[in-house]
């Protein structure tokens, strides 16, 4: 019993330090997770304690100072209602379903590309498509307005000459242009998390192919693209969040063309509501909205990714 008694008691102390967590760890992790709660969520939460405030007026005709009341669910009552506010959400749903295949295509295409020519054009190459991701989005739209504008764009001019005269900023194509300008700008960045992705893949496998006497696009087909699935997944789910958040760009083009309107993107409606509507609690609700889908449509698309990855795996 002793002897048990004592092979117990030196156990203990081993287990506890065990159990105990590594202080070394934490450090690490300490500085992300401060980054985290101050860039993340303490903004969010404090878009949330707004979102649920409005101003109330006091005195004889409301002609008093304001003080701030709890208005409950009132400024997201106040949103939904809004028509041109849930127009804002299916125009940039539109965008993503036709722009976001496009841009994943062509960078699935380029990175496959790059992935197949030696190293010397690779790394040209690979520089050279990653080029405009590097010119902030604001510059880019600059540069693509003048492009769009007739009279002064040299793209209108040479079509004008064949007898075509696109109207780039129309009320049925201003979308459509907003939608290249963010695939010049984003296809390059995504082509290099995809060719990082097909970087990784064993090169035994490649030879193994060849072994068997398979050729370059049934290789692509049936080893690259299923093995590069995860950086396809993450560039989409980068790809839904950026485009429920496109503003920028549409802010830039607005004074080019009356088809973009203070409402033609949730973000920039919020942004309206904020800045010239001055009520900040509006805009609040309608940006918290805005994250609630943004989570929604990402947590969704994962979902069904995951839940077919299982049932290939079956």
């Amino acid at each position: 019993m002793s002897t048990t008694i004592d092979h117990t008691k030196k156990s203990v102390p081993g287990s506890r330090r065990s159990a105990r967590p590594d202080r070394a760890a934490w450090g690490f992790l300490l500085p992300f997770v401060a980054l985290f709660l101050f860039t993340f969520v303490l903004p969010l939460g404090y878009a949330v304690y707004q979102s649920l405030l409005t101003p109330v007026r006091s005195g004889a005709l409301g002609l008093g100072p304001a003080t701030l009341g709890f208005a409950g669910l009132d400024n997201y009552a106040l949103a939904l209602q809004q028509s041109a506010f849930l127009e804002s959400f299916a125009r940039v749903l539109l965008f993503g379903v036709v722009q976001i295949p496009v841009m994943l295509l062509l960078s699935t295409g380029l990175a496959l590309a790059l992935d197949t020519l030696s190293h010397r054009w690779a790394g040209l190459l690979r520089a050279a498509y990653f080029l405009p991701y590097g010119v902030p989005g604001v510059i880019a739209s600059i540069l693509w307005g003048f492009l769009y504008v007739p009279g002064v764009s040299p793209i209108t001019d040479l079509l004008g000459r064949v007898g075509l005269a696109p109207d780039f900023l129309g009320y049925d194509t201003a979308l459509w242009s907003i939608a290249n300008i963010v695939i010049w700008e984003f296809a390059g960045y995504n082509m290099l998390v995809i060719v990082a992705q097909l970087k990784a893949i064993p090169q035994e496998l490649y030879e193994a192919a060849r072994i068997d006497g398979a050729g370059a696009w049934q290789t692509a087909m049936r080893i690259k693209l299923p093995l590069a699935r995860p950086a396809l997944v993450l560039t989409g789910v980068f790809s839904i969040i950026g485009t429920l958040q496109l503003f920028a760009e549409p802010l830039v083009i607005k004074p080019l063309t009356p088809a973009v309107t203070n409402s033609y993107t949730p973000n920039l409606s919020a942004y309206n509501e904020a800045f010239a509507n001055n009520n900040i609690y509006l805009a609040a609700a309608e940006s918290v909205i805005l994250a609630l889908v943004a989570s929604v449509l990402s947590f969704g698309f994962l979902s069904l990714v995951n839940r077919r990855e299982g049932r290939d795996a079956r």
